[in-house]
């Protein structure tokens, strides 16, 4: 099955594996007691993860904030343009509200290739102004979004990391609005 996929769809699927794989298993990786400290560890590790930002010439602040649903709080931390003609949007999902924050299904999207894959961000698109064109999630060809999946819920004051993958707009293009169900819309600038 992965002879047939392309190195674009290749690329996307480690990103998703390394993400899953952080989301999943570094909590494993910290302490020797079995409480939950090691997630918050992680989540607070995780959390100052703006060092990719950092690292790209941004400040510690995010691109974008967007407000969603029961105290969900939405940072953008980076947009960055890849050779193999797509972007990543990286960010940090966090609970303010006081109570476990159950994600709506329309995070999803409504595009059946997608709904059939799960929980997932695929309803997340990139809109150019200028160019006239929205630019939706990028999928492998088994019609699996490149995005985070599988969150569920986020408990209250907790982190998770996400990220989603486009089409890249045109090289000029560096500046495009990002939207995602059930949140706020806000511009976000495209680096690389």
């Amino acid at each position: 099955m992965s002879i047939r996929f392309t190195a674009k769809a290749r690329r996307g699927l480690v990103a998703l594996t390394v993400a899953a794989g952080l989301a999943f298993g570094v909590a494993g990786c910290g302490g020797s007691d079995g409480d939950k400290k090691p997630q918050g560890s992680a989540s607070a590790s995780r959390g100052s993860g703006s060092g990719p930002s950092a690292q790209e010439g941004q400040s510690d602040e995010p691109l974008a904030e967007l407000r969603g649903p029961d105290g969900l709080v939405l940072k953008i931390t980076s947009a960055k343009r890849d050779t193999g003609g797509f972007v990543t949007v990286n960010g940090e999902l966090k609970n303010d509200g006081g109570q476990t924050a159950v994600l709506s299904s329309q995070l999803t999207g409504n595009e059946t290739e997608i709904m059939k894959n799960g929980q997932s961000f695929g309803g997340a698109t990139l809109v150019d102004s200028q160019g006239k064109k929205r630019y939706y999630v990028l999928r492998d060809t088994d019609g699996r979004p490149l995005t985070t999946t599988g969150v569920q819920d986020v408990k209250a004051g907790a982190t998770v990391a996400v990220f989603m993958q486009f089409p890249a707009p045109p090289a000029n293009t560096t500046e495009v609005s990002f939207q995602l169900p059930t949140f706020s819309s806000g511009t976000i600038q495209i680096s690389g």
